[in-house]
Parts: C-alpha cells; structure tokens; sequence
C-alpha cells in the first residue's frame, strides 16, 4: 500500500498528541483515525479528516501513557490504505516539592506529591550550589514521594532537580536549599604586638559567612567588626590600645541559618615606661626611682631596685598604674644601686632599666704609712670601705698632695721614686659613683741616699776614664772610690775625696780595656749602698781593609789587619744602597778574614769593618765590589692586546743595573730589535710584529763589569682571522661547501667546529691546512641548519672567531599516496617521512577537471597525511608535497584520483511509441564525465540493453522494444573509475490498440 509517513508529538502538552502525516500520490478522499489503548487495544477516541488534510490533535489523554493510533485513508476507486503508529504523552512533573535540613549541616530532606499521569519513576540529581558538581545521581519507583541526602558539606547551598520518567519523556521541577553551618573550633586570640591581635581558628569550612566582633573590656565598646567568607582561618586586628584586654565574639551563617560560636579574650602587650631614671635623696640612705608614663593601659608597674654590676634584685615594690615614681630607704653605704620598671598588663610585662646610681660612701679605717728601710718608697694600707674606690694623697709635708685612684678590693699601695729623708703625709678617702668621704691622714719619713748619677765615662780617649757623680743632698760628709779590672778584678786605683767633689779622671789606662768603679756616699754614722760604674777604654781602629769577589760560590771575601790593645771582636757590617736587606756578622778577635756567601747577585756591596770593645766601637774605611749578575727568570712571551703586539714578561732573580731585550724571528735567528730596560722593570710589548708569527726572545742582565743571558723564550702573535666566511649547500649531496679568504699575516693552520642545530650533541671540529681557503662539510643531515665556527691557528692560540649558519637541502618525501575513501567531496593524501629535517610541509592539489584555483597547505615538520574536503564530486585532482627548510625546497612527484560523481536526478521514463521508452534526467552539480544507461526486462529480469553517453548527455531513447511491456531503467554518471547510479524507474511501452487509436 502507499506510505503515509505518521509522525506524532506533543508541543510539550503532557495530555495531547499531534498525529501528521503525508498525503498519498495522487490525493486521498479522506482520513478515519481511531486511538486506542497500547497494550489492551481498547478504543477511547476516532475521529475523521477530509482531503487535503495532514495533521489530527488527539486532546484529554492522561500524562505519560502510551497509545497506538491508526489511521485509514480512503483512494479513488473506493480503495483504501492504513498504517498504524504508537506514541506516549510527556508525564506531568511531581508538585509541592520540598527540601528540608531539620537545621542539621549534613542532612537534606526531600518530599514531593505525585503529579497525574502514569510514570516509569523518579530521577533525582542534587548539585553543590557553589561548584555546580554533581553530588547524587538517583533514581527511584514511581510510587516514592521522599528521599534523604546525607553526609553533605556543611552550610553549603544544594539544588535538588526531581525528573518524572515515562518511556524517553521526562518533567523536570528543581528547588534550593541550604545545610546548616557548623560551627568553628579551637578560637584563640593572642597578641602579635603592642597594637595588634592575632585571631585563629580551625574548622572554617563549614559555613558560608564567619562574623567577628572584638570588644573593649576596659571602655565596654566594640573595637572592630570583620565579616569573611567560608575559609578564612586567621585574621589580625590592628590599630588597638597597648595593655588592654579584649574579647573576641565568632558567629556563622549559611543562607537563613545563623549559629552563635565560641569566644575568647586576650591582652595587647603594654608599652614599657620611659625615661627611667634612679637619683639620690636628701637621707644618705635613700634613692628615689622616677619615670614617664608610656601610652595605653597597664595594671600596676613593678619596680625592681637591683644591687651591684650583676643587677642583683633586693627589693620589689608594686604600684598603681597611674604612679611614676618610687623612694627607696635604708640601703647601704657606698652601693650601687639600678632599678627596672615593668609594666604589666594581664599576663604581658614590658620593661625599662635605668643607669646605676650610688648611696654616699663612709670613710676607711685602720690606715698604716711605713718605709720598710727603702729610701725611695712608702708603703699605705687601709681597712676594707664599702665604695667603688679610694682616692689617695701623699705629699711631703710642706710641699701640695699628689692624688691617684685604686679600685675597691686593693687594700694597699706603695708610693715609688720619693726623696730619701724626707718626711711625707698620707690622706686617703672612699670613693662610691660621684660622691667621695672624708679624708683619713698619717705621717712618716724615708731613708737617705747614695751618692746618684755615678757614671765613669772614656770621653773618646783610650787610655783614661772619667767619673763623676751628683752631690748627695742631705746628710753626706764624703765619697770613697775604687776602680778595678773588670776581668781579673785586679785593684788598679783607691782613693777618698771631700763632699763637695763630683768627678775624677784616671790616667795611662790600656786601650780596649773594661774597668769597673764602686762609690759610696757617707752621712754621719750610716754607710750607703755602694755605688759602680764600668766603661771600656776607647778602642783602635782596624787598617789595610779590602774586599774580593768569588764567583762560584757566588760570594765576597773580606781582609783586614791586626789591630794593638784589647778587642772583644770584630764587627763586619756589609750592605748594598740598592738593598733594603744588609749583613751584620760579628767574629773573634783573632779573625782577620770572612767570606759572605748567599748574597744577592748583579748588587754593589760595601764593606766596614768595626772593633767592638764593650759598648765602644772603631771603625774601618768603606770598601766595595759587585756580585755576579743571574740570568733572569720565568721569561714568558705572551701575545699582546693587538695581533701586532707580543707581550714579554720576566722575574728579576738578581740585581744588575739594567736588562737589554733582543727579539729574533724564531725560524731565522736573526736581531730584529733591541731594547734597553731598566732595572726593576718586569715587562715590555713589542709592537708593528707580523700576526700569526713565531718569535725568539733573549734579555741580558748587566752588573758592573758582568754581563749574563737568560734563557730563550718562544711566543706567537695572534692570528688575525678568515675573512669573508660563508656556508653554502651542496646541491647533489646532503652536504656544506664552507668558503673564506686568508686574512694578513701568518698562520699554522685553520680549525672548523660544526654544531648541529637544536642538539645536544659535542660538535665536530676538523683542521685545514694554512692554505686552505675551503672544506666540504659532508654526511650532514638533510633539511638541518648547522653552526659552522672558524678560527686561524698559530701555535697554541687562536684568532678571533668567525662564524656562519648553513643549512643542508631537504629530503624529498616518498611513496606520495592520493586515495579516495568513497566520497565525492573528500581525497586522503599520504606519504612517507623523509630522513633529516625540515621547517614545514607545503602540499598542494590542483584541478585536472576544471581551471579552479590551486589549493594550498602548509603542515608541521612531522605530518604524514592530510585529507582534503569541500571538492567537486566527479573531479580528477593531481597533489604533490614538498619539503622546505629555509629558501630550500624538495618536491614529491605528482598523483592523481579522482572524486566519486554524484547520480543523475530527476529521472524520469516515457514511452513515446509502442516500441520505444525515453528516458530523461538532470546532472547534480558539475556535469559528470559521461553516462551508462541500462535497460531490463522487469518480467524476465534480462538485460535489453546499455548505452555510454557522452558528459553533456541528458536523455536517451530506446528503441525496438516489445510493446505492452514493463521495463526497468536505471542511469550511471562515470568519473575515472567511479560511478554513481539512480535507482530504478520502470514503465510500460504502449500498446499496439493504444497506438493505433
């Protein structure tokens, strides 16, 4: 029967349904429709349509039910043809849906009332409002109306969507709700300066919004407000009073819930007092403690009074927070005293110190003054005094005090350097910070002198001695003098002289010689201490002084002759007036020669030789020599700044007056240069050499009359470098053709260094020869960029570097393949991946059929296919790929394919005799490249007959056929070996009565 194509749907009416259909070919007369029951096949509602008529609304259904419709068209010639469809109502969505926390902050209650209709079951989806995730995925009968969620997030926001499920139809409803907060744990409040309050707390996230409220305790005021959103774990209140206690207040919220939580109080740390200071009072005893109130609140002050350096604390006095200032009574004398001052606030203390201040001192006792037989000392000494010190005085009686210091634990000084037989007084007082007592005094004498400034004295002459000596002051009647050999202590003078002599002088001494002389100074009935004095006769110089070189060892020799008198030794003084260094050597004085090895060499030295007899000295006439000059050390010849300039440098290892530099051509040997230095120069640059050259360096050191040469050095110069440096590929090869000209100068040779572009690999170096203007850098990878370094060698040093970027030519891609995967608008193209690199693919197709533009595509290094879409159908392409790299290209061969045609339309078969059918159609899209058409006997299913038709055909007529009869014709478009058919069409030739009529 005809197809009448029932569709059926509801407009989203969940109790009507739209049932449309087609009209059949050739018109229908009407249309009977009946709905039953899915299942039991009862009817409940039919219904009528005229002609022209396509659609029919069944209203009154029950939600979510399935029915089965038919529907019966009537045709001309009473015929008739039906076709039946089921279809389903939408359900209704659930009403009164409910979401309920019963104030519990992991629990959410679901209810609802069914809706009307029938239904499969119930799907209930909740989201997290915040992060729109899915929390449950439900699903449940559909006799159920509640539903329980647990172990949710606390103070979080849900969405609960409840879907009513019938068949593939579905009603959704959604609601909002929110779990009840929890509350924060662990608050604590502590203070994080003077001014500050640090708040935390753990637990944060199960409220949406945490509420923060600090009061003032002492004003009963609220400081500071925060409100924050869910994760919040701290937070610091600044700007608040120093010393003052405060209590913090936490609340949570989460949409209608509001949960008071815990609370906490704390201090902020007070400000420690200024200005502390400890004076003395009015009582001896007392020392009052005085400071400036800092800013803020305290509790009290604690004012500690501290004893001594150590600070150790004796008292402890507590007063109110408004006081500044404290007395302390009864201390000790001669104490010293600190105080600190504390600040408390709560649990928090801030302190201050002041300087140390002292009570009044009392005075020592049990004070002593003895001489204990010395002429020229007194001795104090004293009782123990509470103080810091003591302040002494001792002077003669009729003369002013001269004062000094002792610190407290000395008990006791001596005074040095006094006049004998003078009588002195002593004064002594305690000294504690800037106070001293009153003065303890006592009284006593010192012993008489010997005879001072007893000298004995050769006055330059070397067979007589002087000696004088200074008058005693006090008490002195007379001197007796003695004078002996110091050696043998052999008596050689006696004599008494009057106290008003100083000096006397004895004669026809030997030269050279030591005496020694006793004096002692008489007073009445006492006897000093002897007096002695020694000197040495002045002694004679020594004559015929000279001094020689030797040469190996290197050294000087000295002589000189015998010398009449008594000689304790001979002094040898040698030195040289370019030489901070001299030599000092002392011999016998039965030596009359000494050789000074180890000396520098190339230096002038002079000799003096000196007569030592005790502290006395004679001394020769200079003589004078030169050392052997050494050869110069560590000469190094480096190249200069410039490829022109060497730079010679040398340790002076011995003396000379200056160095002469030869410089030679180190292949010839022949002077180039000389240069004259002077000593204590340790460097030259030679300038205007040849680059890349090597040359021969010699330095002459001259001393006096002698002359050595150092040892030969070798440098080079800097080559200068390759010029005009490049790197081309080689075209038959995956190779580089490096090309440079040969800079000025000399060379040993060229070093290349090659690195690969991108790699981590060592490069590679080769050397080329000091000719060599080119190298062919082959078995590179194609399609690669390479860093080709050049530099000129000469001897162990390089020119400066020349560098250039080459890049290889890439490798061809392979076995280039263009398929068609079936379709009229697509070709897949592939290819194999040539070795080496590349910068990028270009790939292009061109249009064999038509003279349409060439399409292009630039692809990565690494692609293998490409599909090309949007083409004509029926077309013939021809593709290539290239590889580029850089201004590089290699190309791929072509290939081509073809796209599928499209059919024919449109078909359409007539017969216009009773021995003839025509059969017509229409191209789709571009004209095919040529047509089949195909003719069969519908009864017998035999093949009448093919016709091939040119690209331009449209219709074709076949002839001498059987009249009356059906035939089936079907027609191909072709493109290459594609072809694409209609479906086929059948008809009948007339008849032969039909063509006669």
């Amino acid at each position: 029967g005809t197809l009448l194509n029932l569709s059926v749907s509801d407009h989203g009416r969940s109790d009507s349904l739209l049932l449309s259909w087609n009209e059949p070919k050739g018109g229908a007369e009407g249309y009977s429709l009946a709905l039953s029951s899915l299942g039991s096949g009862t009817l409940l509602q039919n219904g009528s349509a005229g002609p022209n008529t396509t659609s029919f609304w069944f209203h009154g259904l029950t939600p979510g039910t399935h029915y089965e419709i038919e529907v019966t068209a009537t045709l001309a010639c009473m015929e008739t043809t039906s076709q039946t469809v089921t279809a389903q109502t939408s359900p209704s969505p659930v009403r009164n849906l409910s979401l309920s926390s019963g104030r519990s902050s992991a629990v959410l209650h679901a209810s609802w009332a069914h809706a009307h209709g029938q239904r499969d079951g119930y799907h209930l989806a909740l989201y997290h409002s915040n992060s729109q995730t899915l929390v449950r995925n439900v699903s449940t009968l559909p006799n159920a109306s509640t539903f329980l969620f647990d172990g949710l997030l606390a103070g979080s926001e849900y969405a609960l969507k409840v879907i009513t499920l019938s068949g593939s139809s579905q009603a959704s409803t959604s609601i909002h709700q929110w779990t009840a907060p929890s509350i924060p744990t662990q608050l604590r409040l502590s203070p994080g300066s003077s001014t500050s309050l640090i708040a935390s707390w753990a637990d944060a996230t199960g409220a949406a919004w945490l509420h923060l409220a600090l009061h003032n305790l002492l004003t009963q005021t609220v400081t500071m407000t925060l409100s924050a959103k869910r994760g919040l774990t701290s937070y610091t209140f600044q700007h608040l009073h120093p010393g003052t206690q405060y209590w913090l207040g936490l609340s949570v919220t989460a949409g209608p819930y509001t949960v008071a939580g815990p609370n906490a109080t704390a201090w902020t740390y007070p400000l420690s007092p200024g200005n502390v200071t400890l004076s003395s009072e009015e009582e001896q005893s007392s020392l009052q403690a005085r400071w400036s109130t800092p800013a803020g609140k305290r509790d009290f002050y604690l004012v500690t009074l501290q004893e001594g350096g150590d600070g150790t604390p004796t008292r402890n006095i507590s007063v109110g927070g408004d006081n500044n200032h404290v007395t302390f009574h009864g201390l000790g004398p001669g104490k010293q005293y600190s105080v600190q001052v504390t600040a408390v606030a709560g649990p928090y203390r801030a302190s201050s110190r002041s300087t140390a201040a002292w009570t009044q001192p009392l005075a020592p006792s049990g004070v002593n003054l003895s001489s204990q037989d010395s002429p020229d000392s007194l001795t104090a000494s004293w009782e123990e005094a509470m103080g810091e010190g003591y302040l002494l005085a001792l002077s003669p009686t009729d003369h002013p005090m001269k004062n000094s210091s002792l610190l407290r634990d000395v008990t006791n000084f001596t005074y040095q350097g006094l006049r004998p037989g003078t009588l002195y007084t002593f004064e002594v007082s305690t000294v504690a910070g800037p106070y001293t007592s009153s003065p303890r005094r006592i009284a006593n004498w010192t012993y008489p002198l010997p005879p001072e400034q007893l000298t004995l004295s050769n006055l330059g002459r070397s067979t007589s001695l002087q000696a004088s000596w200074r008058a005693a002051t006090t008490g002195c009647t007379g001197y007796t003098a003695t004078l002996r050999e110091t050696k043998s202590q052999e008596q050689v003078r006696n004599m008494t002289v009057g106290n008003d002599w100083t000096n006397v002088t004895f004669e026809d001494l030997v030269p050279g010689r030591q005496y020694t002389l006793e004096l002692a100074a008489m007073a009445g009935p006492y006897r000093s201490p002897a007096r002695s004095a020694t000197d040495w006769t002045y002694p004679l110089a020594p004559a015929g002084v000279t001094l020689t070189n030797t040469r190996r060892p290197l050294g000087l020799s000295a002589f000189w002759d015998m010398t009449a008198g008594d000689v304790d030794q001979f002094h040898l003084q040698l030195y040289s007036k370019s030489h901070p260094a001299q030599r000092n050597i002392s011999v016998g004085p039965n030596t009359h020669n000494f050789t000074f090895l180890g000396l520098s060499p190339g230096i002038q030295y002079f000799l003096k030789v000196t007569v030592l007899a005790g502290p006395y000295r004679s001394s020769s006439h200079f003589a004078t020599e030169w050392t052997y000059p050494l050869s110069l050390a560590n000469v190094s010849v480096q190249p200069g700044r410039r490829p022109q300039e060497l730079h010679v440098s040398w340790v002076e290892s011995g003396g000379g007056r200056d160095h002469l530099v030869q410089l030679s051509v180190a292949e010839s040997l022949s002077i180039i240069r000389n240069v004259s230095i002077p000593r204590g120069v340790t460097q030259l640059d030679l300038e205007g050499l040849v680059p890349g050259s090597r040359y021969r360096v010699e330095i002459i050191s001259q001393a006096g009359p002698h002359r050595i040469s150092s040892q030969t050095a070798i440098g080079y110069t800097v080559p200068l470098p390759p010029l005009s440096l490049s790197a081309s590929p080689v075209s038959t090869a995956w190779a580089l053709a490096v090309h440079w000209e040969t800079p000025p100068g000399q060379r040993d040779g060229y070093l290349l260094s090659v690195h690969e572009e991108g790699s981590s690999a060592p490069p590679r170096n080769l050397e080329a020869g000091k000719d060599s203007t080119n190298v062919t850098l082959a078995q590179l990878e194609p399609g690669t960029c390479y860093l080709v370094e050049l530099w000129a060698v000469a001897g162990p040093y390089r020119s400066l570097r020349e560098n250039v970027t080459g890049c290889t030519v890439p490798a061809v891609p392979t076995n280039l393949n263009l398929t068609n995967p079936g379709s009229s608008s697509e070709l897949y193209m592939c290819w194999n991946k040539p070795p080496g690199r590349r910068d990028h693919y270009r790939v292009v197709l061109y249009s064999l059929s038509t003279q349409s533009r060439e399409r292009v595509q630039t692809l990565s290094p690494d692609a293998q296919n490409i599909t090309w879409t949007h083409l004509e159908a029926g077309s013939r392409f021809a593709a290539q790929v290239t590889a580029v790299k850089g201004l590089f290209k290699a190309s791929s061969t072509n290939v081509t394919q073809w796209t599928h045609p499209l059919a024919p339309a449109n078909l359409t078969v007539g017969s216009p005799s009773a021995s003839m059918l025509q059969a017509s159609w229409a191209a789709m899209g571009r004209e095919a490249e040529g047509y089949v058409v195909d003719v069969y006997d519908t009864a017998s299913s035999s093949h009448v007959g093919r016709v091939v038709l040119g690209g331009d055909a449209r219709s074709h007529i076949f002839r001498n056929l059987s009249p009356g009869t059906r035939y089936s014709v079907a027609v191909r478009a072709t493109a290459g070996p594609f072809d694409a058919s209609t479906p086929n069409l059948t008809h009948c030739t007339r008849e032969y009565d039909t063509l006669l009529a």
